[in-house]
């Protein structure tokens, strides 16, 4: 979608922030996000040995801000330098000896406990900065109506306050347990951009810098 974006074929994206530095410049126009207050649950990485050993981890290829968070993480705080690699279907069960994986998604649920070692990235991220992370957010390149932004708040506030109604009217489609999947979408995904939310985007922002300095 930031292709999309950044050459004006949308006005309107959900953007991971990861890939706000590729715009030549943006406004974050809503009060949601897609973020997570500690764990989040389905941003994982799994390893058969301590992060320290760790010599390579795969990284899945869903998800540009849960990619670059990993190395963030490595480099800055759990100072490992591990090679990575790009994933392709089915990675999953490359995950052993010194090699690590990064799994999105709902792929995550059937992982869990499966390997020695499991960290959340989510709640990794807020044992190192004492902050909320922000996956993606909705962003404009040029400022848009505020008349606009606040009836598409309203639309966005309803879908919140109302997802377990959607998670009733789809049960029959879902890969999880209605129980399940009320729990990962009420508990786990935050959607609410709030002041500590705003500066974890700026502060994740700031270590990709350093990150292409580096």
């Amino acid at each position: 979608m930031c292709p999309k974006l950044k050459y004006k074929q949308v006005d309107l994206a959900l953007v991971p922030v990861a890939l706000l530095s590729e715009l030549p410049g943006y406004f974050i126009e809503t009060d949601f996000c897609i973020g997570a207050f500690k764990k989040v649950d389905s941003v994982k990485l799994y390893s058969e040995v301590p992060l320290h050993q760790i010599e390579s981890i795969t990284l899945d290829y869903q998800s540009r801000s849960s990619i670059t968070l990993t190395k963030v993480l490595c480099k800055f705080f759990w100072k490992i330098k591990p090679k990575y690699v790009d994933a392709i279907p089915g990675f999953e069960s490359d995950t052993k000896h010194k090699n690590a994986s990064v799994v999105i998604g709902d792929r995550t649920f059937d992982l869990n406990g499966k390997y020695n070692y499991e960290y959340d990235l989510a709640e990794e991220w807020f044992k190192f900065t004492e902050l909320p992370f922000v996956f993606a957010a909705w962003v404009s390149t040029e400022k848009i109506d505020e008349i606009l932004i606040k009836e598409f708040n309203a639309v966005l506030k309803y879908g919140v306050d109302h997802i377990g109604d959607a998670i009733n009217e789809s049960s029959g489609n879902l890969s999880l347990s209605k129980e399940k999947a009320l729990e990962y979408l009420t508990q786990r995904i935050d959607y609410r951009l709030n002041e500590d939310k705003r500066k974890a985007m700026t502060l994740f922002l700031n270590y990709i810098k350093k990150l292409d300095q580096a």
